[in-house]
């Protein structure tokens, strides 16, 4: 088994390995972080590909580089904070997130969580690569071999079925005043 991916490997990825680093010259400002991005990829690649073969192994890798540069950019951009010394007390107020809050978080992410359990197979599969894993709608075609014009339809219809199931059943707002010469519900005109 090793040794089939050794060969996939090799016949699947490696060969593109030209490719890939003219995609890295032409996409990575760091030039002394090319050769680290590529064993990265590769690493990343074969692990993922240990689990199950991409069908597209060249839009897969080049898929993969994409994401693998916006990882090293979201990193980057996280700023350290280190304290600079005895800083006087401040009197903000901090918004602390109270029981009720907290509990009602959590309830609505069970209902959303639910609402993905029920959505239909591919339609959760579209979902989640668009939205969680956030692929291009062309990276979510590809992986799925479908049209962008099925994966858009997909995702129309899932965002339908997820509105639907977590804002149903849900009160109208109560009106705040009644309009005039109308009587309130529960007080009828004698």
């Amino acid at each position: 088994m090793q040794a089939d991916l050794d060969r996939w490997f090799i016949h699947e990825i490696l060969a593109h390995e030209q490719a890939l680093m003219a995609f890295l010259r032409r996409h990575w400002p760091h030039p002394d972080e090319w050769h680290d991005l590529r064993q990265e990829l590769y690493t990343r690649i074969y692990e993922a590909a240990s689990r199950t073969l991409p069908t597209q192994p060249k839009a897969f890798l080049f898929a993969s580089a994409r994401h693998l540069m916006a990882d090293r950019l979201r990193r980057a951009k996280v700023v350290s904070i280190e304290p600079m010394g005895d800083l006087p007390p401040s009197h903000v107020l901090v918004d602390e997130v109270s029981p009720e809050r907290w509990c009602g978080g959590r309830q609505s992410l069970r209902r959303l969580a639910q609402a993905l359990d029920r959505l239909p197979d591919r339609c959760r599969e579209v979902v989640w690569l668009r939205r969680v894993e956030e692929l291009s709608q062309k990276d979510v075609a590809l992986r799925l071999g479908i049209s962008e014009k099925t994966v858009e339809k997909h995702i129309a219809k899932a965002m339908r079925l997820l509105a639907d199931a977590l804002f149903a059943g849900e009160p109208a707002p109560a009106p705040t005043a009644s309009a005039p010469g109308k009587a309130e519900p529960g007080h009828g005109r004698k």
